[in-house]
């Protein structure tokens, strides 16, 4: 992610065709994770979708080396990330289970994500101030390969079909819900901001003088600021209501994107602007993830995971990401975060008004 931007303006693709491209990568959340939640949901067999997800998914990527243009490119970053997606919305499912009673301790699992993020980050920042940025692909095939390897590390599970007696109309009921839909109205608006990070923060910060370790180095930052977040989140959610932890993280927000649209050249604003991915990413997550738990429930957590990711960092990422192209092509990068902020603003006002606590979720149907 950190990089991938730069790759495609290094290949020539206008501010616009960044934008699409870019967009791709979220808008195959839309569809992936609910076919992906709702297949491991009736057969229980999450882990074997995780392997044929992260094998499939690093063929297909393979098609960026034919340098098969835009449409082509397009087309090749649909169906990888059709693949590619499913991982993650499968694994959350995976590890909560695992967890059972202890799923506060979730941060401190969900951190060795971001351990990898950091580590993969810092090294192909230094390996592209050696190399030219077009020799990206090469390095990410490793990254795949040790990807698909470690899903045959973890053990399968054993068929756990879905219970026929499970509540037929309850999904309904529950999507329909005014504190659900709130809940998903400011997930939406969260990763709408987030579209001009995605796609041009790295771009921004090359405009304004970044090397690319620089680059690599800041966007490690955010994700060590999100790591310390997840060891204390247990700690935070008993001392403040998830109402609180969501308005806070929600205001912080909106402030990181208005001082990256105007301070970037001021390093230890930018710094203090990136220790804040802990409330913008890390806060947020970790409380939506127990949130959708304790709404869905045993019988449709798959498929409750797989809206809040098809909704909110699919269709609301790849809008945001679109979006954002439209403000950089017209305007500037700083534009584009700027709109970010305003998107935030909504989402503060839906919240205040709508967000409820989640019901636990050995009481949820």
């Amino acid at each position: 992610m950190p990089y991938w931007s730069l790759y495609l303006e290094g290949q020539g693709y206008s501010y616009l065709q960044i934008a699409t491209l870019m967009a791709t990568i979220q808008l195959t959340k839309i569809v992936a994770p609910s076919v992906w939640g709702y297949i491991g949901d009736r057969t229980g067999q999450r882990v074997r979708l995780v392997r044929f997800g992260a094998i499939f998914g690093s063929l297909f990527f393979a098609g960026v080396f034919l340098e098969p243009g835009f449409y082509g490119l397009l087309l090749v970053m649909l169906v990888f990330t059709f693949f590619w997606n499913a991982i993650l919305p499968l694994y959350e499912v995976i590890t909560l289970r695992v967890l059972g009673k202890h799923r506060d301790k979730y941060g401190k699992v969900r951190l060795w994500g971001s351990v990898g993020f950091i580590g993969a980050v810092a090294l192909v920042g230094g390996l592209l101030e050696l190399v030219e940025i077009q020799y990206l692909p090469w390095l990410l095939l490793p990254v795949f390969a040790g990807i698909a390897v470690s899903a045959f590390l973890v053990p399968s599970e054993r068929g756990e079909r879905k219970q026929q007696s499970a509540p037929v109309g309850s999904l309904k009921a529950i999507v329909t819900h005014p504190a659900v839909i709130a809940f998903f109205a400011m997930n939406f608006l969260l990763q709408v901001s987030h579209g001009a990070y995605y796609t041009f923060f790295s771009i921004h910060l090359e405009q304004h003088g970044y090397g690319k370790l620089a680059i690599g180095l800041l966007w490690s930052l955010g994700v060590i600021a999100e790591i310390g977040l997840f060891l204390i989140m247990h700690r935070l959610s008993r001392r403040f209501s998830v109402r609180q932890v969501v308005l806070g993280a929600l205001v912080l927000t909106m402030i990181r994107w208005g001082l990256i649209a105007e301070l970037t050249s001021v390093l230890p604003v930018l710094i203090f602007a990136q220790l804040l991915h802990a409330a913008s990413y890390g806060a947020l997550h970790a409380v939506s993830v127990q949130y959708i738990q304790g709404f869905f429930g045993k019988h449709h957590h798959g498929q409750g995971q797989a809206l809040y990711s098809g909704l909110t960092f699919g269709a609301g990422g790849a809008l945001g990401a679109w979006l954002s192209g439209f403000l950089v092509d017209g305007f500037s990068t700083s534009a584009a975060f700027w709109g970010g902020a305003a998107a935030m603003a909504l989402a503060i006002i839906v919240t205040w008004r709508g967000l409820q606590p989640p019901p636990e979720p050995q009481l949820a149907h």
